[in-house]
Parts: C-alpha cells; sequence; structure tokens
C-alpha cells in the first residue's frame, strides 16, 4: 500500500520524547540506515567518507550522527535487520533497480554538465545497503553496545513481532508497513528534526471500526510492497467496500477482480516469518574510543565529519545519569 494511502488510514499523533522516554524502541535497521545513508551522501563530500582503496563508508559518519537523538532522549535502541528477500517482494526490487539505474543515468549527465546540487541528489538516489555498509554497520553497532537483531525475513515484521511480545515499546520506521505486520505502537520521524509521531495500530482499527485482517485486506486492495492493487479503489473506496462485503475475498468476488498470490500475500503480512531467536540487554555501555578508532583510522572516515557526534554519545551518557548507560 502506497505510503500516501496508508497514511490516510493511521491514526498519528505527535508525542513528545518526555512521553516516550525510557522505552526499548526495535528499530527497522535498513529503514533508518538508508536514510541517513541518502542524507550523508547528499550533504557531504564523498572524500570524507571514502577510504583510500575507495570504499564508500557513509553509513559510519549516519550512524554515529544519528545515535545521539536515542541516547539523549532516555531511549535503547535495538537495531532489527533483515534476512533474505522474499520472492513476493522480486517485483518491488526489480522497480527499485529500474529507479536506481535511471538515477546512475541522470547522475553521470549531471556530472557531465557540472550540476553540483542535481548531482548530489541523484548521488542520493544510487545508494544502496551494500556488504560492506552492512557489515561495518553491525561492528559499528557492537563497539557502541547498540543489541543487533537478525531477521530471518523482513526486519519490520521482526520488529513488529517484537513489540508485540512486548520485548519492545515501540518498533521505529519510516514505513507505514508496520501497522500491516501488526506493531501495536511504531516511531516515526526518529531521523528527522522535532518530537516523533505516534502510530497507534488499534486507535486505527477504532476510528475506521474493522479488524486487523480487515486493514491488511484494504491494504492489498490499494497495493502493497508484494501486490498490485485494483485500479479504481483507493483508501476510502477500500474501506467501504471491505466493511461491506466482509473480507478480501469477498470483495474480489462480488467485483470480479484477482490479485495473483493473494492468499501468500495475505498470510505474510498476518503471519510473516520471524524468529524467536534474539536476546539482548538494555544496559549500554558504549565503547565511545574503540568506536571512534574504527570509523576514523580503520575505515579513514574524516574525524571532523564525526567529532560532534561522538561528542553527543559521550555527553549523554553522562548527562542522562542512568545506570545502564554508566
Amino acid at each position: 500500500m502506497g505510503n500516501a494511502d496508508l497514511r490516510t488510514l493511521a491514526a498519528l499523533s505527535e508525542v513528545s520524547f518526555e512521553e516516550v522516554a525510557g522505552s526499548v524502541v526495535a528499530v527497522d535497521a535498513h529503514n533508518w540506515l538508508y536514510r541517513y545513508l541518502t542524507t550523508t551522501v547528499k550533504w557531504t563530500s564523498s572524500e570524507k567518507y571514502t577510504t583510500d582503496a575507495g570504499e564508500e563508508v557513509a553509513n559510519l559518519v549516519g550512524i554515529v550522527q544519528g545515535l545521539p537523538k536515542f541516547f539523549e532522549h532516555d531511549l535503547t535502541p535495538v537495531f532489527v535487520f533483515d534476512g533474505g528477500v522474499t520472492e513476493m517482494k522480486d517485483d518491488e526490487v526489480a522497480k527499485r533497480r529500474e529507479q536506481r539505474e535511471k538515477a546512475e543515468e541522470r547522475l553521470e549527465a549531471a556530472r557531465e554538465a557540472g550540476d553540483a546540487v542535481e548531482a548530489a541528489r541523484m548521488e542520493a538516489r544510487t545508494q544502496r545497503l551494500t556488504e560492506t555498509i552492512q557489515d561495518t554497520s553491525r561492528e559499528l553497532l557492537s563497539l557502541l553496545d547498540v543489541p543487533v537483531v537478525e531477521a530471518p525475513a523482513e526486519g519490520e515484521a521482526q520488529a513488529s513481532y517484537m513489540a508485540r511480545k512486548g520485548d519492545a515499546d515501540y518498533v521505529g520506521s519510516e514505513d507505514y508497513d508496520t501497522l500491516l505486520f501488526g506493531a501495536p505502537y511504531t516511531l516515526r520521524q526518529l531521523t528527522s528534526k522535532g518530537n516523533p509521531e505516534l502510530m497507534d495500530l488499534d486507535a486505527t482499527l477504532d476510528r475506521h471500526d474493522i479488524t486487523y485482517e480487515q486493514l491488511v485486506d484494504i491494504a492489498m486492495l490499494c497495493g502493497t510492497d508484494f501486490n498490485e492493487g485494483i485500479t479504481g479503489i483507493g483508501p476510502k473506496t477500500a474501506v467501504k467496500v471491505v466493511k461491506e462485503h466482509g473480507d478480501l475475498w469477498s470483495v474480489l468476488e462480488a467485483r470480479g477482480d484477482t490479485i495473483p498470490n493473494a492468499d501468500r500475500v495475505r498470510e505474510f503480512f498476518l503471519d510473516p516469518p520471524v524468529t524467536d531467536d534474539y536476546g539482548y540487554d538494555t544496559h549500554i555501555d558504549p565503547d565511545v574510543a574503540a568506536a571512534r578508532e574504527f570509523v576514523t583510522e580503520t575505515w579513514e572516515v574524516d574525524p571532523e565529519e564525526v567529532r560532534r557526534g561522538f561528542e553527543r554519545i559521550e555527553e549523554s551518557v553522562t548527562q542522562t545519569g542512568l545506570d545502564r548507560w554508566t
């Protein structure tokens, strides 16, 4: 379901950091990393985060600049990484690859034309989470004593499962699909300035007088990462017809429409591949000196690019006065 579609249905409200302080947040790692990666690439000269061997590790700059927001507001992040890509997402992956290839063409054209602004925009759009980026991200998080969980498939599905079990208070993601994976509460805008935005599953269901299963059916009618929607059906119409007919199957039968692999897609949202094989300590004790050495010496990031971020991490450890960080 398109983000704009699902946003019109979701129960959203601004919350202060004081209201969520002391919480554990299961962070959709790929979603969070990608946002900081693209921002770093867009606004930072590539020479600042490129090694002599030519490897780009803008992610390390992003992590050092992004983590303090959790620590400064007494939030414990648990980063949940994606596992294998489900075959149902092949079309979405292909679409993103095509978009990246088009961006690469525009990037080359901008460079040839000497258009630095357009080149920076396109450079950000060509980013992907390479093996180096994923490996170095995990290592840096480990040095900073930030828990990591490996999902068998979708990270946001695993994070949502952890929140449903009570092993996390919130899911942290900019993606509205956490609703479809059953996350009770999602904190959005953790990569933005200002207060976070709270997305509430039960409040969403109550607002439209629907069940969780019906919400998934509504999303599938509009279209998700795993299926194309039905032409002519937007969120308001989807809510209306699902409430009128009861479920996805009855709507499709009444309209004479089909959604390829609908049963598999629906089951993937309602019962996705997740694991109970995880454990973590929320008493975080970051080794800032080792992390700084890893970033600036091992991976040759310009020290000035991460100086303030590491300072903020050290300051937050001192200022919070919390046992788990000291």
